[in-house]
Formats: C-alpha cells, structure tokens, sequence
C-alpha cells in the first residue's frame, strides 16, 4: 500500500477543516492530529517540488492572522525609504521606521512601525524571510517581537513590525558617551530574555532561536525586553530525537561550542547563547572585541577562569557601574551565566530554571560603596595623597556593605586608579573626611577674626 506524498497545501488548508472532512489519503498524520490548534512546522511549507505562492500564504492560517502590505505602502509609511527614517541595517537587509495608520490600512490601529526589507545581495534570502513569517506569524508572547504583516511583491521580500523604541540592547550597553545602563535595568533586561527563550523551548513544537545575540534582543520604551528575527529559527527535535542536525550558523562568539564543532542543535545550544549575553550585561564587554589581544578577545575565554573564583568578582562587573549594584545579586548572577556557559550541554540549566533564578534578582536593589564625593586636589594634596600620579590604594568604608550584605573581603571599585592633576570625581570616604575638616577649620577660623 503506497502512501501519498504530504504537500505544505494538504497541511495548511487542512488547518481550515474538521479531520473527519479530509479525504484519507490526505488526512494529517497522528502527531497532527488536534481539536485544538497544532502550530505549522518551517519544514511543512517550504517543500521545493511545491513552492508556495503569494496567494497561498495570504489565503492560509498564517496569513489570514497578519496585514498583507503592498510595496506602494510601505513606501507611504517610510516616507519612500528615507534615509531619515533608517534604524540600522543587518545581515537581512535594511530596517525603516514608519507610521501606519487606519486611512492607510484599515482595521489597523494607527502606530509607528518597523518595516524591515530583503537586500536581495545580502546574507539571507528568501527561506529566512519566511522563517520569520511562520514562526512569528503564529507565535505570541509578551517578550516575542508582534509580527504586524508582511510584503511579498515580485522580488520584493518586507516584514512590517512594531516599533521598538529604545531599538537594540547592543545600542543601549555598548554605545559610547552614555550613560551605563543600571544594574536593576540589565537584571530586567535579562529576565524578559530568559522569558521568551523558554516560551519558545517549552511549546509543544519546541523552537530552537540559534541567534540569540545584543542585537537581536529589542527593548521599548521602558526597557520591556523581545526577541526579534526569526530568520535562522529552527523546530527543535520531536519525539524520541535529541538534536537537530544543520548546517552551522549564527554569530561568532555566541554559538554553543559542540554546535560549531557537529552541527547538532539543541535547546542547550540556546542556553549557552544566552549565558554569554547574560556576561555581556555584567561585565559591559562585547562577546568578540578584536581589539583586544589574544585570548582576550572572546568574552567567554577571557571570564572563565575568573567566574569560577568569588573573590575575583570586581574584575568581572562592568567597571562602569562604579560599584552601584548588588553583591549578592552579582554573584547568583555570575554563578548562573557559568552554569549557562558550561562545556557539557547536559550540565547547562533549562531556561525554565533560568527565569526562576533572574526573578529572585529582581528586587536585590542597586548599591554604592562608599560616598561619591567630587575632589579638586591642592598641590599639596596632590603630593601627600597622590603621589605624583603613582598608583594609590585606597580601602573602602564597610558600611554600605555591611548594610547590603556585601562582603568585607571586596575592595571599592575604584581601589586601583592613577588620579589625574586635575578635577577628579572619587568614592573615599577618608579624603572626604579630610575635606570637611578643612571646611570646619577654615569656618572656625573666619568666626574668630570676626
């Protein structure tokens, strides 16, 4: 008995109909087999010998639940592509902001949008652009990028977003003459991430993300966290099978190790992406930075060895925090992205395990060791306390820590500086002490002429 051939057709208008209105030799196999909603697999519709069509995504269950745009408005809503109104430009093509509004796309709530376009000499292609419609297409969670609609006109290949104001949090750690994202901020920050990681993980069909990166992570207006592009998404294993065999891409220094060495893809492989973010957030440096020398390069190699070892904690946090975070709440998180970051894929923690971990961070508070005070050195200060600009070590006070549960072995973040001649601003409370002394004295002294 010869079984017919399963088309993405038979799958997705057989979305649409009872199993008992199906014929039998295109009845939908068990594992489909649902009153309730089963979610189309990228593999269902993107069978060679039966491409798919613009008619027939707009006409199936996933098109019926997005807006079909066509090209003459999106240019509308781009302003014709400005060049004033381009986000920024990755491996998929260029990224617009726009204004939809209902005279314009009726049904549709008036909104600023994000209008991404193919390049078609670019990295990816077409199967990527529909990767992204079919997994964000169907897929819907608080920290999941909303999938507005999409264009398909001749070459023409557009997704229609919605707007992310504060853009990328790879724009928001690493940009230069900024100020440093707090430390409640970044623990919020990597919360919402852990979150959409495990709604993908823990679906029926699982969805292994496999670029998960700064900057893809987008954050709105009060640093709500979502995932964007799905392009290189694949459906995690099913059944008895433990790993997706494909060929290998992503981003360096992101990418789990024995995926880059065997093509095996896991859900484990997400954890480790995730673990090298989470050491992006603490240390505020990138997971590549070839300007540095050797092993230093990569984040990973580099923190490693200094993750594995608590009182080497300072020279992980980024050093742009000046001290201003939990200590407690830095070391589960350190312990938690070396777990993430572990060899073994089996030793990693499920990312179900990661949120419970980062909801307890949430209410660890920031802290500051010592007072901040703002010092302008005499030349004889200079060269009692400073040393003619030579190295200078300076003990913190214990209070702030002690108040906060930090512990005494920890040195203020700033124990180990050369003080410039000039206007300085320094944490240290015997300075500021001295400061005061000579504030009081000079007070008393202006009491007696008078």
């Amino acid at each position: 008995m010869t079984q017919k051939k399963i088309t993405w057709k038979s799958v997705i208008f057989g979305c649409y109909k009872t199993n008992n209105s199906l014929p039998a030799a295109e009845a939908l196999p068990e594992s489909r087999q649902s009153t309730s909603f089963q979610r189309l697999c990228l593999s269902d519709v993107s069978n060679p010998s039966s491409p798919l069509s613009p008619d027939d995504l707009s006409n199936s269950l996933i098109g019926s639940k997005l807006h079909v745009f066509t090209l003459s408005q999106l240019r509308v809503i781009t302003s014709n592509f400005s060049r004033s109104n381009l986000l920024g430009e990755g491996g998929f093509g260029p990224v617009y902001k726009g204004f939809v509004d209902e005279k314009l796309k009726p049904g549709l709530e008036a909104q600023p949008v994000a209008v991404k376009a193919l390049d078609l000499d670019g990295m990816q292609g077409h199967k990527e652009w529909m990767a992204e419609i079919i997994f964000l297409g169907q897929l819907r969670h608080p920290h999941l990028v909303k999938l507005i609609g999409y264009c398909w006109e001749d070459e023409h290949r557009l997704l229609v977003y919605e707007y992310m104001a504060r853009g990328s949090l790879e724009n928001q750690l690493f940009r230069r003459y900024a100020a440093a994202l707090p430390w409640s901020t970044r623990m919020k920050i990597a919360l919402g991430a852990a979150k959409g990681l495990a709604f993908l993980h823990e679906e029926d069909k699982p969805v292994i993300y496999r670029d998960f990166k700064t900057s893809n992570i987008l954050l709105d207006s009060d640093y709500t966290t979502k995932l964007s592009d799905f392009g290189l998404a694949k459906d995690g294993p099913e059944g008895e099978e433990t790993h997706v065999i494909t060929r290998v891409m992503g981003t360096q220094g992101y990418a789990a190790p024995e995926y880059v060495m065997t093509g095996h893809l896991t859900t484990m492989s997400d954890v480790y992406s995730f673990g090298v973010v989470l050491l992006e957030l603490l240390t505020g440096r990138r997971s590549m930075d070839n300007t540095r020398i050797g092993r230093d390069q990569s984040l990973v190699e580099w923190a490693r060895p200094l993750l594995r070892d608590p009182r080497k904690m300072e020279r992980v946090m980024d050093p742009r925090l000046e001290g201003q975070f939990s200590i407690k709440g830095a070391e589960k998180a350190i312990a938690l992205a070396y777990k993430c970051l572990s060899h073994h894929p089996k030793a990693r923690p499920r990312m179900s395990f990661v949120v419970k971990v980062l909801e307890t961070l949430q209410d660890f508070q920031d802290s500051l060791v010592g007072p901040f005070v703002y010092v302008v050195p005499n030349e004889n200060d200079s060269k009692e306390h400073f040393g003619n600009g030579k190295r200078a070590k300076f003990e913190e006070g214990k209070d702030s820590r002690e108040e906060n549960g930090q512990r005494n072995n920890y040195l203020g973040w700033r124990h180990w500086i050369k003080l410039p001649m000039s206007s300085i601003a320094y944490s240290y409370p015997a300075l500021y002490k001295k400061c005061e002394h000579s504030l009081n004295s000079s007070k008393n002294h202006s009491e007696k002429e008078e």
